[in-house]
């Protein structure tokens, strides 16, 4: 287990160094980010395969048995992901499973499309497989992991554990700024991915727009609570219908209504705390 302690100020230093067991390594470094972190982790590594766990995600006890045993029953791939859920921050009680995905082999037109492996913390992979396509760019400040997945998607199959085995925490504190660093960083991974893309996937970006302005559209539903928030959301909703109108056929049409609602009821509580004052 390697721990790269990223400039941490709570106790993740004394609490590491109070476990005394020879297959722990921490090394501290200043603060340089999610990417850079990671490929710290990944240059300090020796062994075949490495898995990826951030600091706020939890994993199962059989996560990493499970997709070794499912990597070497399939030994064309380079990449195993499982399925992922999520909770709130404090409220681990709840717990919201992501709608399962049976994606496997050749995943690379899935994955330029939108990011169904859903975190970081997911894949085990081949180290072969990360030498073959570079590590995590580092300049990215959010949707590095996507990025990645989209390169090795290019050259490795993917196999899949059907079977929740990460734990993603969500914070309650999501700031619009963070959503709105998302959406710039994720538009950067789109238009790294198509340039990189064969001729015969690029009719495929406006739907990977979509996707992007369409989960913008999830989060700021999610965490606004005032109409600012969500005409926000409605702003991005309308940009993926008009960048992919079959959007509105699928699941996609629970956006829709949810921002119908929650703008209804915003407005309805305005006006009711306009007429008591």
């Amino acid at each position: 287990m390697i721990v790269i302690n990223d400039s941490s100020t709570d106790r993740t230093l004394e609490l590491l160094q109070s476990v005394k067991d020879e297959r722990l390594k921490i090394f501290s470094y200043e603060n340089s980010g999610l990417p850079v972190a990671r490929n710290r982790g990944i240059s300090h590594a020796a062994g075949e395969f490495i898995a990826f766990l951030d600091a706020d995600d939890m994993w199962t006890a059989d996560k990493l048995e499970l997709q070794l045993a499912a990597l070497r029953q399939h030994p064309e791939a380079g990449i195993v992901y499982s399925w992922t859920s999520y909770f709130i921050d404090g409220q681990e009680e709840s717990i919201f499973p992501y709608n399962p995905i049976f994606f496997e082999g050749n995943v690379y037109d899935k994955l330029l499309v939108n990011n169904f492996i859903a975190n970081g913390s997911n894949i085990l992979v081949c180290r072969k497989a990360i030498e073959s396509v570079g590590e995590f760019e580092p300049t990215l400040k959010s949707c590095e992991d996507w990025d990645f997945y989209i390169r090795l998607a290019a050259k490795w199959h993917f196999v899949l554990v059907p079977k929740y085995q990460i734990l993603y925490r969500q914070s309650s504190s999501a700031m619009t700024s963070k959503v709105e660093v998302m959406e710039k960083e994720a538009l950067r991974v789109v238009e790294r991915a198509y340039q990189a893309a064969p001729p015969e996937y690029q009719f495929l970006k406006k739907q990977s727009l979509a996707w992007v302005y369409e989960y913008c559209t999830q989060q700021y539903l999610k965490y606004s609570t005032d109409l600012s928030g969500v005409n926000q959301a409605g702003q991005k909703l309308w940009k993926a219908i008009c960048l992919h109108p079959q959007i509105l056929l699928g699941d996609y049409a629970q956006s829709l209504i949810r921002w119908l609602l929650k703008k209804w009821m915003l407005e309805m509580k305005s006006a009711v705390l306009n007429n008591i004052f």
